[in-house]
């Protein structure tokens, strides 16, 4: 049996989310091949972890500024490959530790920072293992990723393949795919199917409904967004997903016993069937979160994203008029409410997200993996 090392970093869902979906592709079709998911971090110090797995939470919903000022800061390359040294020096003995165990045949990495000290560690032991990178931003990518031009890349869009052509990478070196996304975002619920998980968790299937979703680590400014939701709404339905945002889970909480057509949930591991409930997303711009709006057909309202890490996802949304990009918190009950009871203007994103024809490239994505590398 060959073993496959998919090396990723929990600084948000975007890295784990698709690596995860690619194992369960292989589980699935290649029971010769063995995927091992490995966090980088598993052995180090709390320090490394609070600094870089914490920290990337916490600045994402605490002060956001100040990330997207470290991520533009990063992309000053003495200050970036120094921070991939700090990086190396956490993870390295793991990783290494890691790789003389399991003897990998193949190596996918799902985090820049990872990049260099891998290639160290195999020009180290001599061992000549080929290396894939899953360029996990769709279309704006930080520097980082392309710190060794002479790799083999996997990219999700026309725009990254054009800036890795600019960068100086090789065409043959670069393959570009469809998004990954768990294949089960490729089909609806059937009504039964609906039916049944809406009595399981007490939700009204008959309700239009307005779902909050930020990911893991929850929806940024989002008990201003249910303020506002809540003192102008008599109509629809609104389920909120807090995350791992354990404030906003006990404010929105408190809001519940006002308001009895709000559901309130913390992490959960039925985002599928909520966006299945759906009508309309509010929601950042993570990459994941937005292409599996996007695959289930619903419309999304982005009230946020990070500079310049998910412009490009913001941009592919607006400007290909599959929903819409409001910041200003106070127009979000008026475009909700002209979503909700003008159908032409609903249908309007509707059609636009269906002649995208979008699909999940994880299947792509798993059998170049598997015969390219």
């Amino acid at each position: 049996m060959e073993n496959y090392l998919f090396f990723y970093l929990k600084t948000g869902g975007g890295h784990l989310a698709p690596a995860k979906a690619v194992a369960n592709y292989f589980r699935e079709n290649y029971s010769a091949t063995n995927i091992i998911l490995i966090d980088g971090l598993t052995e180090s110090k709390s320090i490394a972890k609070r600094i870089i797995e914490d920290g990337y939470a916490i600045l994402q919903s605490k002060a956001k500024w100040y990330y997207e000022f470290l991520y533009a800061t990063n992309k000053f390359l003495p200050i970036g490959f120094f921070n991939i040294l700090m990086t190396n020096y956490f993870v390295k003995n793991y990783l290494k530790k890691t790789i003389l165990e399991h003897k990998p045949s193949k190596i996918v990495i799902f985090h820049f920072f990872l990049i260099n000290p891998i290639y160290k560690i195999l020009k180290e032991l001599n061992l000549d293992i080929p290396i894939l990178t899953v360029v996990t931003d769709p279309f704006t990518a930080h520097p980082l990723w392309f710190q060794n031009k002479k790799q083999k890349y996997i990219v999700f869009s026309d725009r990254l393949f054009t800036e890795c052509i600019s960068r100086g990478i090789q065409k043959e070196n670069i393959f570009v795919h469809q998004f990954i996304i768990d294949e089960k975002f490729s089909r609806k619920l059937s009504n039964s199917e609906l039916t049944d998980f809406c009595e399981l968790k007490n939700i009204n299937s008959n309700s239009k409904t307005v779902l909050l979703l930020g990911g893991g680590d929850g929806l940024p400014r989002g008990e201003k967004v249910l303020d506002e939701l809540l003192m102008n709404n008599n109509v629809y339905q609104i389920i909120i997903v807090c995350g791992k945002n354990k404030e906003l889970f006990s404010k929105a909480t408190i809001l519940r016993e006002k308001f009895p057509k709000l559901l309130v949930f913390g992490f959960v591991d039925f985002v599928y069937e909520l966006l299945n409930i759906a009508d309309i997303v509010i929601t950042k711009c993570g990459a994941s979160t937005i292409m599996e709006i996007l695959l289930l057909q619903k419309v999304p309202i982005i009230v946020d994203y990070i500079w310049e890490q998910e412009k490009g996802n913001m941009e592919f949304v607006r400007d290909n008029n599959m929903g819409i990009y409001q910041k200003r918190i106070s127009e979000l009950p008026g475009i909700i409410n002209r979503l909700l009871s003008d159908s032409d203007y609903y249908n309007f994103f509707l059609q636009n997200i269906k002649k995208a024809k979008l699909h999940t490239g994880t299947s792509q994505v798993a059998e170049t993996i598997k015969t390219l590398i």
